[in-house]
This record gives C-alpha cells, sequence and structure tokens, in this order.
C-alpha cells in the first residue's frame, strides 16, 4: 500500500460506495448489499484493493473505536460489520459534495465569510471550528475571518450546527468590495498551486485508467470495484480541498475542472459493474 490509499481510508470509501444499503447521490437503491458485510467478504473485497487481512481488521478496530463501524450479524447468522448512524450521517453530508458538487470554476454567485469567536477555556473547540471549516473549503482571510464561494452556505450552516458550533460563528454574504484585486486575493485566502498539485495528481493516477476503460465492452465487475474504489479514494477528499472557485480567479491551465469530468466518467463507467461483484462477493 503506497501513497493516500490506507486501509482505514479504503474501508470508509467502500462503505461509502457499496455498503450502506439504501439509494444516495453516487448509487442506486438495490445494488449495494443491506445490513452488515460479513467479515469474511469485507476482508476479500478489502483484499481486491491491496489490503491484506491483519490490516483490515486493525483498521476495523479503529474505526469501532471512533464509533464509525459497529459489530452486527447478518440475516444468516454471520459476523459482520455496519455502519454506525454517525457514520451514514457524515457519508450522507458528503454525498452533494463527492458526486453533485459545481464544477470547478463555476460561478460562485458571491461570497460566504465565517468570523468566530471561542472563548480561551473552550479552545479545543476552537481547533473543532478551524479543521471543520477548513475540511469544508474555506480559505483564510484574516485571523477569525474565513472565506468560502456563496454555494457551500446551506453545506456550512448544517454542519456547523450539527457540531454545536454555531452558536461561535456569524455568517455573512457579499462581495469583495477591494482594496486588492479579488484574483490577487484568492492566491493569498487558498494555497492554489498546492490545490492543482492535487488535481494533476489525481489525473496521473486515473487519467490512464479511464483511457483503458475507453475501448469499449463490458467491464471485468472485480476489475471494475479495484480502479472504482480506487479512483473515489482518490477523488473523496478533493472536492473539500477545492472549494469550486469561478473560473475568472483561476490560472487559465486549471486542471480541477479535467480532474473532475475523469472521476465522473469513471463513475459512470464502472461504479455499477463493481456493485455486481461486491454482490456476488456477499453472498459466497
Amino acid at each position: 500500500m503506497t501513497g493516500q490509499h490506507t486501509p482505514r481510508s479504503l474501508i470508509v470509501t467502500f462503505y461509502g460506495a457499496y455498503g450502506r444499503g439504501d439509494g444516495h447521490a453516487g448509487g442506486h437503491p438495490d445494488d449495494r448489499p443491506p445490513g452488515p458485510v460479513p467479515v469474511a467478504a469485507l476482508i476479500r473485497l478489502l483484499g481486491a484493493v491491496g489490503v491484506d487481512a491483519p490490516s483490515v481488521r486493525s483498521a476495523v478496530s479503529r474505526l469501532k473505536r471512533r464509533g464509525l463501524l459497529v459489530a452486527d450479524r447478518t440475516r444468516a447468522g454471520a459476523a459482520g460489520y455496519a455502519l454506525s448512524p454517525d457514520a451514514r450521517q457524515l457519508l450522507e453530508d458528503g454525498d452533494r459534495r463527492i458526486y453533485g458538487r459545481p464544477g470547478a470554476g463555476g460561478d460562485t454567485g458571491g461570497w460566504l465569510l465565517a468570523v468566530f469567536s471561542v472563548p480561551e477555556h473552550e479552545r479545543h473547540k476552537r481547533h473543532l471550528l478551524r479543521s471543520r471549516l477548513a475540511r469544508l473549503g474555506f480559505g483564510t482571510a484574516a485571523p477569525g475571518v474565513w472565506v468560502a464561494p456563496d454555494h457551500l452556505y446551506e453545506e456550512t450552516r448544517h454542519t456547523l450546527a450539527r457540531l454545536e458550533l454555531s452558536s461561535y460563528v456569524d455568517l455573512f454574504r457579499g462581495a469583495h468590495a477591494g482594496f486588492e484585486p479579488t484574483a490577487r486575493a484568492v492566491r493569498r485566502w487558498w494555497d492554489l498551486e498546492h490545490l492543482a498539485k492535487l488535481h494533476r495528481a489525481f489525473l496521473d493516477a486515473h487519467e490512464p485508467v479511464l483511457a483503458r476503460w475507453s475501448d469499449g465492452g463490458t467491464p471485468d465487475p472485480e476489475d471494475a470495484y479495484r480502479d472504482y474504489v480506487l479512483a473515489l479514494d482518490s477523488w473523496r477528499a478533493l472536492p473539500y480541498a477545492d472549494p469550486g472557485l469561478p473560473a475568472a480567479l483561476l490560472p487559465a491551465d486549471w486542471p480541477g475542472v479535467r480532474a473532475a469530468e475523469v472521476f465522473a466518467a469513471l463513475h459512470d463507467r464502472l461504479r455499477d459493474a463493481g456493485a455486481a461483484y461486491v454482490r456476488d462477493v456477499v453472498a459466497a
């Protein structure tokens, strides 16, 4: 295992794609195994993407301690693991961003400001607030002042309320009125060079995969499953790091649009074929 494909991340990616047993933005209600995934099946499914059995068990234990997975029995009585209610909520919160966010470079329609103040005796909440705003894609305009495209407003309100952080934050919506040109200010608020590097790394790894699958024919279910899970595991952090800034504020050679196109094409081509492999493994 190399790079970002850690056992824990791949398990979360698997459950997000195939282990919920209900419909979501990335799939269909009838193509994932309902209920807990048997331990033996989980080990085989993670083995297909390069995770050995001891690493699966260790990662599952950590996810149980974090309250994301719960031990349960399948309808046939086999030991398995299911998502906790909190984990389901986290995955549902991520669906719109991962599968259906506005295309990179779209018109934001304005800016969203988050201004916060946290008492010193609650400094742990200050750290949580900063990390959550960063995860939502906010850039830093000044100490205690964070900025994001306006299309993140509803998601930001929902997330801060769910984490009981809304009492520390004021949200404002509006336009950037100067004095620095907005395109220059954006380079201060976000590290665009780093974001572009993330997109290019995704393209280097997965654009050749898309080219290989674009020749036509019916995808082999196990190969489709493997390539889709690895692509989703690489992709799902990018829509959070990159908030989807207007094209006029981005470099002309911005790779984010192409990265989103490649993931969408892999999703359309491989996801359902991969679901057939999951069904077969779980049934066995």
